[in-house]
């Protein structure tokens, strides 16, 4: 059984595409790595995925949902980070009433630094694919009042993103994963 996190490589035509999606893809890295480095051994595994050609029509997403589709029953959640890595406020959302119960109550672990939203609906190209077959989504939801500042621009580069803000996301993708990964059930469908 996995929960996959995710980011993409968006820097496809100016700037260096630290912040979009950059960002998204550091803090899913950052997140495993976390678990590592605290010796935790989840119950399912944690999958990172860097996807490819988001911009060019989400190619390597459709390519990796056609070569592992056949296991979906496996997915628990699908993670994507991809509106920049500011001052998070919780998760976008998407799966039945039950799983927004669970995730909800998941959330209420990052009251000590005040990131428990649940928005509906998750947003992510590249975890559509999942979403639209039934698999729970999830996607950061943080302040975007920046982000058309440096999107697609030459602006777009490591000096836009703020080291407290990305370990906030970070926080926030890290123990997200982490306990879905460890339930002793899979998120209700």
């Amino acid at each position: 059984q996995i929960v996959l996190v995710s980011g993409h490589l968006d820097s496809w035509d100016v700037g260096q595409g630290a912040m979009d999606d950059g960002g998204g893809a550091f803090i899913s890295w950052e997140a495993l790595s976390l678990i590592k480095d605290l010796g935790l051994r989840p119950k399912r595994t944690l999958r990172l995925v860097l996807w490819t050609a988001e911009e060019q029509g989400g190619i390597g997403a459709e390519q990796y949902y056609q070569l592992h589709k056949e296991n979906i029953s496996n997915f628990d959640i699908v993670m994507e980070s991809d509106e920049g890595t500011f001052k998070p406020s919780g998760l976008g959302f998407t799966g039945n009433a039950k799983a927004r119960d669970v995730v909800k109550e998941i959330m209420t672990l990052l009251l000590p630094i005040n990131i428990t939203d649940v928005y509906d609906n998750a947003d992510g190209t590249d975890i559509d694919y999942w979403m639209r077959d039934g698999v729970p989504g999830a996607s950061l939801r943080d302040d975007l009042s920046k982000y058309f500042w440096f999107h697609h621009s030459q602006g777009d580069t490591m000096t836009v993103q703020d080291p407290n803000q990305m370990n906030l996301c970070a926080a926030v993708w890290t123990v997200v994963s982490y306990v879905i990964a460890d339930m002793e059930e899979m998120l209700p469908r």
